[in-house]
């Protein structure tokens, strides 16, 4: 087990590299002059020059990329020049954040889309399965972003249930009931896709399980449904599965953008946004990287999950 997670690992050096790349010559090719953007009304020739200097953006692009991964493998992302701190101590705290937000989104999307994908099966051409492929379908189908206005006009405006933005109150707030409470309406927004996939794609796999022979010797040898279902059926249906959810924490992360712009979530995506407006450069290559980074290691560890559901995938 040991040598194929070592295998996966080596593996993911060139993924980092190839991303390391795609994140630095993307943001070099941006039309205009990132000292000009960062310095706006102040950009007098001098400290242009000034700030180019400082910033290496007077060398060739790709010595400019050969200090920037120098840096970043000593553990320095440079500094923010719009924020005026460490680019690291931004992205640290605002990863967090995201975190805290696309890992509650994931592990609802997951939940629910595995219970919804086993009721499905079990219950086939039934009225139970008919309702949750008709509530799949809208929900993979309507963007996250209008849904989250929806739910913001209803669950904030309408019913004033829950706050329509930020992560904490702006008085005397910061405590674990008053997060969640600001969480609630982005993770279910950021969810509702994922938990529309994995349901699909899991009433798939549990179907063709179910259709095996191994499932129909179980039942003869008079195991109880529950088991057969969840003991055998769900199990092997499961190794199918896992790579999905690994795909849509991709996906999660990615509608973290927009979800954290609608609802003024401090997280890694609204500082993205705010960043690339600003031409803030530094932080967004830092962000860029750390979110493409966390992605490559989550299907790490479903790669691995899988191959301990089945040792088959370890030759």
């Amino acid at each position: 087990m040991w040598s194929y997670v070592i295998k996966r690992l080596l593996a993911t050096v060139p993924i980092f590299i190839g991303l390391s790349l795609i994140v630095f010559f993307i943001m070099s090719m941006i039309p205009g002059d990132p000292a000009q953007a960062l310095l706006g009304a102040w950009a007098t020739p001098e400290n242009v020059a000034r700030i180019n200097q400082e910033l290496g953006l007077n060398k060739p692009v790709w010595q400019q990329y050969l200090i920037w991964v120098n840096n970043m493998l000593h553990g320095d992302f440079g500094r923010s020049y719009v924020l005026n701190r460490p680019v690291i101590d931004e992205v640290t705290q605002r990863f967090s954040a995201t975190l805290l937000l696309g890992g509650t989104a994931l592990l609802l999307s997951t939940v629910l889309g595995l219970l919804a994908g086993i009721f499905s099966a079990v219950r086939q051409f039934g009225w139970g399965d008919r309702l949750i492929t008709l509530l799949v379908l809208i929900g993979i189908s309507l963007p996250s972003f209008w849904i989250g206005l929806l739910m913001i006009m209803l669950f904030a405006v309408q019913l004033p249930w829950f706050p329509a933005s930020g992560m904490i109150e702006a008085w005397g707030g910061g405590g674990f009931t008053d997060i969640a409470h600001h969480l609630v309406m982005p993770a279910v927004t950021l969810s509702i896709v994922a938990t529309g996939v994995i349901a699909r794609l899991t009433r798939t796999a549990m179907l063709e399980v179910l259709r095996q022979d191994f499932i129909r010797t179980a039942r003869a040898k008079g195991l109880s449904e529950r088991k057969v279902i969840y003991r055998h059926a769900f199990r092997m249906a499961l190794v199918s599965v896992i790579p999905v959810v690994g795909i849509q924490a991709g996906f999660v992360l990615g509608g973290a953008v927009y979800i954290e712009t609608v609802f003024q979530w401090p997280g890694l995506g609204a500082m993205l946004v705010k960043a690339v407006s600003t031409r803030d450069l530094l932080l967004v290559q830092g962000g860029v990287l750390v979110a493409a980074a966390a992605y490559v290691l989550i299907n790490l560890f479903t790669d691995v999950l899988q191959a301990l559901l089945d040792p088959r995938l370890k030759s």
